[in-house]
C-alpha cells in the first residue's frame, strides 16, 4: 500500500437512510448538486437505461415530489464542506440537501463578513497595534480565534473531520459574524474614532487578521472561496504570499481568560436588553433607559468599565443603580444573572396599543392551538398517519403552546403596569 494512513468514510445514504442505488432512484450526482439540475433533465437522468424499467414511474414520481423545482446550484465548496461535516465516526452517513443549503448559507454570511471587513479596513498594510488599544472585544475574539484553532488542529489529529467544520461553524457564524461584526461598528464610526482614534485602529487591524486567519483554518475544506477572500485581505493583514495554499497553517496564541469573562457578561446583558426590546416590540434604535438592581460586586464593576460601551451596543440613554427596594412594576424586568435590568415604560410603551395587539395576537396563537389539538385528539388520525406526519402535529402543539403561554404572561405584566393600584 503506497500510503501510511488512509481515512475510508462511512456509506453515503439518502435522507431516509437507504442506500443510494439506480434501481431506487435516489442517486445524487455530485455534479448535479454543484452546478444545479433542472427537474425535467434529472427526472430523465434518473430513469434512462434502467434495469428495471417498471420502476420509472414510481422512481419519477418521487422525484418529482421530492425536488418539484430540481436541485439548485450548490457550489463545490458548499458541497464539500457538508461532506466534511458529515464525516462522523459512524458506518453510515445520511446526506440531506437541507445540510447542503445551510453550508451554502455559511459560506454567504463568511463572504458576507468578508465584504463587510474589506470596507472597513481598506487595502493598505494596517499597523500593529498595542496591546493596550485592544478593547475588550477584539481581545476576547483573538483569544476565541486562538481557541478554535486548538480545536481543530486537535479535531484534525484526531481525523474528527465533522468536529474540526463544527468548530470553525461555530466561531465564523456566532462569534465572528454574530457578535465581533456587529459590536466591532460603534468603535468604526467617524464620532467613535474621533474619540478614540487608536481603538478604532486597533478594531481594524483585529477584523483584517480573525478574517485572514480564519480563511488559512478554512482553506482546506472550502479551498475556492477561501482563496478568492484572502488575495484581497492579505495586505491589510501584512500577510505576504502568491496563495492561501502555501500560506502557513496558523498557529494559536495564548488565550485571554479574562477577556473572555468579560465578553461573555456583555453579551450577556446585551442579549438581555435586546429581547426585553422585541418583547415590548421597541424599534432596535430607539434609546431608552436602563435601571439595575441586585446583581455581584463583579456585576457593578463591569457596568462602571463597560457602561459606555453599553450604551452604544444596546442604544441605552443612562444607566442608574437603583436599590433593591425599589417598585419595578412600571418597568420591564431582564435578568442577566443575578443582576436585574430595569426598562421603565413610561413614554417608551402605549399600553392600550400594545395591549390589544398582543390579545389579537393571543387570539390566533390559541385558535391554532385548538385545531392542532382537535386533530391529535382524534384516534384515527394518529392511528392511521403516519408517524411523521403526527409527530410534526405535536411540535406544532407545543410550539403553540409556548407562543400562548409567552403571550399570556406579557399581556398579564401589561395589565398590571396598567392598572398598578390593583396590585397587591
Amino acid at each position: 500500500m503506497p500510503f501510511e494512513q488512509v481515512y475510508i468514510t462511512g456509506l453515503i445514504r439518502d435522507r431516509d437512510g437507504q442506500k443510494m442505488s439506480k434501481s431506487k432512484g435516489n442517486i445524487l450526482d455530485p455534479l448535479d448538486l454543484i452546478d444545479g439540475i433542472e427537474l425535467e433533465t434529472l427526472v430523465k437522468k434518473r430513469t434512462s437505461a434502467m434495469m428495471q424499467p417498471q420502476l420509472a414511474k414510481k422512481i419519477e414520481k418521487a422525484t418529482r415530489e421530492e425536488f418539484p423545482d430540481g436541485i439548485p446550484a450548490f457550489g463545490a465548496d458548499a458541497l464539500r464542506f457538508t461532506f466534511t461535516a458529515l464525516a462522523g465516526h459512524g458506518r453510515d452517513i445520511k446526506f440531506d440537501l437541507a445540510r447542503c443549503e445551510g453550508y451554502r448559507n455559511f459560506l454567504n454570511k463568511l463572504w458576507n463578513a468578508a465584504r463587510f471587513t474589506l470596507m472597513n479596513v481598506g487595502e493598505e498594510r494596517l499597523p500593529e497595534p498595542h496591546h493596550e488599544d485592544l478593547d475588550v472585544l477584539s481581545r476576547w475574539i483573538l483569544s476565541r480565534l486562538g481557541r478554535t484553532i486548538s480545536e481543530v488542529d486537535h479535531a484534525l489529529a484526531d481525523y474528527r473531520f465533522d468536529l474540526a467544520a463544527k468548530a470553525l461553524y461555530e466561531f465564523v457564524w456566532h462569534e465572528f459574524c454574530d457578535w465581533y461584526l456587529e459590536l466591532s461598528k460603534p468603535a468604526l464610526f467617524e464620532e467613535a474614532e474621533a474619540e478614540d482614534p487608536a481603538t478604532a485602529r486597533a478594531t481594524r487591524h483585529t477584523l483584517a487578521t480573525v478574517l485572514e486567519t480564519t480563511l488559512r483554518l478554512l482553506h482546506p475544506f472550502v479551498p475556492f472561496v477561501t482563496e478568492e477572500i484572502w488575495h484581497k485581505v492579505k495586505d491589510p493583514a501584512g500577510v505576504e504570499g502568491e496563495s492561501i495554499s502555501t500560506a502557513p497553517w496558523p498557529h494559536a496564541g495564548v488565550p485571554d481568560p479574562t477577556a473572555e469573562a468579560d465578553a461573555e457578561w456583555l453579551k450577556t446583558v446585551i442579549s438581555a436588553i435586546r429581547s426585553a426590546r422585541t418583547e415590548l416590540n421597541l424599534a432596535p434604535g430607539k434609546p431608552m433607559p436602563l435601571m439595575t438592581q441586585a446583581g455581584t460586586i463583579e456585576d457593578h464593576e463591569r457596568l462602571a468599565r463597560f457602561g459606555s460601551l453599553i450604551r452604544r451596543l444596546a442604544r441605552i440613554e443612562t444607566i442608574e443603580r437603583v436599590g433593591d427596594d425599589r417598585d419595578s412594576a412600571d418597568s420591564a424586568v431582564a435578568l442577566a444573572g443575578s443582576l436585574r435590568l430595569l426598562i421603565p415604560l413610561a413614554g417608551l410603551v402605549d399600553i392600550g396599543e400594545e395591549l390589544a395587539r398582543l390579545e389579537k395576537q393571543l387570539e390566533r396563537e390559541q385558535k391554532g392551538l385548538d385545531m392542532v389539538e382537535k386533530k391529535l385528539a382524534n384516534e384515527r388520525f394518529v392511528s392511521n398517519a403516519p408517524a411523521p406526519v403526527v409527530d410534526k402535529e405535536r411540535q406544532r402543539q407545543a410550539d403553540h403552546r409556548n407562543r400562548v403561554a409567552e403571550l399570556t404572561t406579557q399581556i398579564e405584566k401589561l395589565r398590571r403596569l396598567a392598572n398598578p393600584e390593583t396590585n397587591a
